[in-house]
């Protein structure tokens, strides 16, 4: 009996199964960097390079952080935050890009975080305040799980002026800890009309203060 000629059509399937093997693998390469970020993206280095000549607003910024505030650290560099994804309150997946044109305060908080719950009514309140087509406090809720939960809570203490963001995923949380702007909940990022950050800080604030609005008029001005 011929076993060359017996092994041959294993021999085939095993070659067949090798060359898909690779094709899988430089499919799944190329799909983890295009993920990533790590294509070739002219915008994004373009963004990036307008948002890293901010360093003077960002130190203006920081200089303006003070009393209830004064944990809010000036961006070294400023850096875009334009590609940050979570959903909007319908649901839908967005990024930051999304509210391009106004001064945003995000503030990433889950209902397991004591700090991140005492601070909600006061953003709620600086929000209603202060929430015009120039500026937004985007607190997205990055509890796991069913929208249930942090929506219960937000009816439970009366929350009426914010809109519902969120990312059930932690993949925004840990896409700032990557950059290294999140150690812990509640953080929060003072980014300007066109992405750049140009502040952040870990850890609670009172909101609705003078300090609050004092600071965020600093960053909108620099949008003039």
């Amino acid at each position: 009996m011929d076993w060359k000629m017996l092994n041959m059509p294993a021999t085939r399937l095993i070659l067949a199964a090798a060359v898909a093997g690779v094709l899988a693998g430089a499919i799944a390469v190329y799909v983890r960097s295009a993920a990533d970020g790590n294509t070739d993206r002219p915008g994004a280095d373009v963004a990036a390079a307008s948002c890293e000549a901010k360093t003077g607003q960002a130190t203006a910024v920081g200089a303006a952080a003070k009393g209830a505030v004064a944990a809010m650290l000036a961006a070294d560099p400023p850096q875009s935050l334009a590609d940050l994804a979570f959903n909007d309150p319908d649901g839908k997946p967005i990024t930051l890009a999304a509210l391009s044109g106004k001064t945003v305060l995000m503030n990433l908080w889950a209902t397991w975080c004591a700090p991140c719950r005492a601070e909600m009514p006061a953003l709620d309140a600086l929000q209603k305040e202060m929430g015009d087509p120039d500026f937004e406090v985007v607190a997205v809720n990055v509890d796991t799980g069913s929208d249930e939960k942090p929506l219960k809570f937000l009816d439970e203490i009366g929350i009426g002026s914010l809109r519902f963001y969120r990312d059930n995923t932690l993949g925004l949380f840990n896409e700032l800890k990557t950059r290294s702007l999140a150690l812990g909940l509640p953080v929060t990022l003072l980014i300007d009309a066109e992405g750049c950050l140009l502040a952040h800080m870990n850890g609670p604030a009172e909101w609705h203060t003078d300090d609050a609005k004092t600071l965020i008029r600093a960053a909108m001005h620099g949008n003039d």
